[in-house]
C-alpha cells in the first residue's frame, strides 16, 4: 500500500509550497487519478511518491515503511514510473530501452537474463509494441512512444505504478485501450496505481478514486461520484461545468459549459441554478 500523509513540499524553503498538507492512500489493486489545472503540483507529487524529492513536513510510506528505508534499487523494484518524455542518453532500441528495467535485478555484471528477455516481450506484447521492438526510440511517434514506456514500467515487475499523464498523445481508443490495460493490470496483480491526467470524462471511466488538485492543495479524495460535483469542478477549474450520468456505465459525464460568469450585479448571486447559467453562456455564444 502506498500512503501519503500531509505531505507539504516547496522547491526552496523559503518560496510558496508547491503542496500543501496533501493525504492519500492507494490501497494494491487500485486505479487513482490526480487531476486539477496545470500549476496544481500533480507532477511534483508524483515524483515525491517515487521518492525523486522528499516533503519538508509530512510523510511517504510505502507498505507501512517511508520511503527513505528503502534504497534506491529497492525503489526501482518496487515502483514502475510513466513520465511523457524519457530521457535517453545514447541512441537505444525500444527492446534495449524496455529490457534496461530489468537491471535492478541484475546480477551486478549488468548481463541480462534468458528470463529477462522473456519479460522486456511479454511487457511488449502487453502494450501493443511488441512490432515496435528494432526501432530507434528516438523514431517514435509520441503515442508509440507512451505505450513503449508503458511496456519499460511493466518490464520491472513493480508492486506500484506512477504515471504521468499516460494517455497523452494517444487517439482516443488507445486511450480507452492504455486505461483499460492499466486499470486490469493494477487489479490482477494487486498493484497500487497512480495516474495523472486531464481528460475527466476518462478519470471518470476507469480510476477507482480520484484526488483533484488546486494550487498544491487537496479540494476532494473519493469515488468519481463524490469528486466530481460541479461546484468541487468549477472550484478547481474556474469554470462551469454541467454533470450529469453517462447513458451506458453511470459513470459521471462531465460537460464544460464555459468560463464563469459574472453575476457579481444579480440579487441571486449565488447561483442556485447551473443549468440556467449554462443556457446563458450558450446564448452568448449564439449571438
Amino acid at each position: 500500500m502506498l500512503e501519503v500523509r500531509d505531505v507539504t513540499f516547496a522547491y526552496e524553503r523559503s518560496a510558496r509550497p508547491v503542496l500543501a498538507g496533501v493525504s492519500l492512500v492507494v490501497a494494491p489493486g487500485e486505479l487513482v487519478a490526480v487531476i486539477g489545472p496545470n500549476g496544481s503540483g500533480k507532477t511534483t507529487l508524483l515524483r515525491l511518491m517515487r521518492g525523486l524529492l522528499r516533503p519538508q513536513r509530512g510523510e511517504i510510506l510505502w507498505e507501512g515503511k517511508p520511503l527513505g528505508h528503502f534504497s534506491p534499487r529497492e525503489l526501482a523494484q518496487r515502483f514502475g514510473v510513466v513520465l511523457q518524455e524519457p530521457k535517453l542518453g545514447f541512441p537505444v532500441t525500444v527492446f534495449e530501452y524496455v529490457l534496461h528495467a530489468r537491471f535492478p535485478y541484475s546480477n551486478g555484471f549488468g548481463f541480462e537474463s534468458e528470463e529477462d528477455r522473456r519479460i522486456a516481450l511479454s511487457a511488449l506484447r502487453l502494450t501493443r509494441a511488441l512490432e515496435l521492438k528494432d526501432r530507434w526510440l528516438t523514431e517514435l511517434s509520441g503515442g508509440e512512444r507512451q505505450r513503449v514506456v508503458l511496456a519499460r514500467a511493466l518490464a520491472g515487475e513493480p508492486r506500484a505504478l506512477l504515471l504521468d499523464e499516460p494517455t497523452a498523445n494517444l487517439d482516443v481508443r488507445f486511450q480507452v485501450e492504455m486505461l483499460a490495460l492499466i486499470r486490469r493490470l493494477a487489479r490482477e496483480r494487486a498493484l497500487s496505481a497512480v495516474f495523472i491526467a486531464h481528460e475527466l470524462n476518462l478519470v471518470a471511466e476507469f480510476a477507482d478514486r480520484v484526488l483533484l488538485l488546486k494550487d498544491g492543495r487537496a479540494i476532494a479524495f473519493g469515488p468519481p461520484h463524490d469528486v466530481f460535483t460541479e461546484e468541487k469542478l468549477r472550484q478547481a477549474f474556474e469554470a462551469e461545468f454541467l454533470v450529469d450520468h453517462h447513458p451506458l456505465s453511470g459513470a459521471p459525464r462531465i460537460t464544460l459549459a464555459g468560463p464563469i460568469l459574472d453575476r457579481s450585479t444579480d440579487p441571486l448571486s449565488e447561483r442556485t441554478d447551473r443549468a440556467a447559467s449554462a443556457q446563458e453562456f450558450a446564448l452568448r455564444r449564439e449571438r
